[in-house]
């Protein structure tokens, strides 16, 4: 053994076996190769990934499947539930049909509704919808004031010929809405006035809280078309007694409505209030007047709004009470008395007495009984000022009246 040369403990023999086992030459053995089982281990991480990866595939698109049918089940639900609203309320959706100006939520169809029969809303939808008003005081278009005559009927109007004359050459000035018994269908020709302004209606009865339902269904629809700047509810007694453009004149330019109210110590007045109305409606707030009222777009909001005063009504005024009598005027009372001129411009003949008030046919109209009814000897004020034009129209007229008051359009009505 050489000097520094250290001698194993082990036998040559298993020396050699080791080193033939080992597949090497010389003394010492080589380092074990790990290519063999690295690669392998390699191959199968890979094979695990590309698994994971197809299984995360194959779920995503069963999710995106069962989403997919998810959205596309509920957007049709949600296009069923908008037809459904349409169906109900009448007109096209947005974007439905050719884009015109006809469409329910154009601007155009916003600010002025097509014929008000198109409608299937409910008096409640109604006036909540009508009650809506603009916070911008200028109007996005070249806005018109326009009269609405809110003509308040059982069926047929008798002077239908005569009002068409009366509103001849103004179109683009008026509206037109009628408010009959439900049963009844307004048959008139296309070219009339009156077509197609008949409104949804209800079931009226004399001296219920119907009549003061039927009022504010009239003002609620003629509300909707945001030109209607003036609102004159009549009836189918009812005749101008002047021509268009002075009825217009006068009341698009006057400063207050025109609600007669009043209280004086009668039966028929302070005698019909009912002490469980209060502290809403005391009794010296307690008010009557004529039915038959002119009024401004505000005024008229705020009737078709109120609910407070008009549920005390319904429940505390019967019958014997005549809510159409008492209800408004003491409402613009309490809420709007200086706005008000406390008068009518609908003149009626109180005279004879009983519930009712005179009737003129045929032989009473002649030109000095319209011309006393425009003139009469009545003084009232206008913008603040003296007047003796108080009277626009006049009831309660037969419809023998039609022919000798057609005769006067001509001449002394001008129309």
């Amino acid at each position: 053994m050489k000097p520094g040369t250290l001698k194993s403990r082990r036998s040559n023999v298993g020396d050699e076996e080791e080193a033939a086992s080992s597949g090497g030459s010389g003394g010492f053995p080589p380092t074990p190769r790990k290519d063999g089982w690295w690669l392998s281990g390699l191959l199968l991480k890979a094979g695990a990934a590309v698994l994971i990866l197809v299984a995360g595939v194959m779920i995503g698109l069963a999710a995106s499947a069962s989403v997919s049918r998810y959205y596309v089940e509920a957007s049709s639900k949600l296009q069923a539930g908008e037809e459904a609203v349409r169906k109900q309320v009448g007109g096209p959706r947005c974007g439905d049909g050719d884009g015109g100006e006809g469409e329910a939520l154009s601007f155009h169809g916003f600010v002025q509704p097509g014929p008000p029969w198109g409608h299937r809303m409910t008096d409640e939808e109604l006036f909540w919808r009508a009650s809506m008003a603009p916070r911008v005081e200028e109007y996005p278009y070249q806005r018109v004031p326009k009269v609405a005559f809110l003509f308040l009927t059982r069926g047929p109007l008798p002077f239908a010929p005569l009002w068409e004359r009366f509103f001849r050459g103004h179109e683009g000035l008026y509206s037109v809405y009628v408010h009959a018994l439900p049963e009844y269908r307004l048959n008139v020709s296309s070219a009339s006035a009156f077509h197609g302004r008949q409104i949804p209606s209800g079931d009226v009865s004399w001296g219920s809280i119907t009549l003061v339902d039927a009022e504010k269904r009239l003002l609620a629809n003629a509300l909707l078309d945001f030109s209607n700047e003036r609102f004159v509810l009549v009836s189918e007694s009812c005749v101008p007694v002047f021509n268009f453009p002075t009825v217009y004149e006068y009341l698009v330019n006057s400063a207050q409505s025109y609600v007669e109210s009043y209280n004086i110590d009668v039966p028929q007045c302070a005698g019909r209030y009912n002490p469980r109305m209060a502290p809403d409606v005391l009794e010296e707030q307690w008010r009557k007047g004529s039915e038959w009222f002119e009024m401004s777009r505000d005024l008229a909001a705020d009737i078709v709004a109120d609910r407070r005063y008009y549920t005390i009504f319904r429940k505390h005024c019967t019958p014997s009470c005549y809510p159409d009598e008492h209800y408004i005027p003491t409402y613009l009372h309490l809420r709007h008395g200086a706005r008000n001129a406390n008068r009518t411009v609908t003149w009626v003949d109180w005279s004879r007495g009983g519930p009712h008030p005179a009737r003129f046919g045929k032989a009473s109209v002649t030109p000095e009984f319209v011309k006393a009814i425009r003139n009469n000897g009545t003084l009232c004020t206008y913008n603040g000022k003296p007047t003796t034009v108080c009277y626009l129209f006049a009831r309660k007229f037969a419809p023998s009246a039609l022919a000798p008051l057609l005769n006067l359009s001509t001449t002394l009505l001008a129309f």
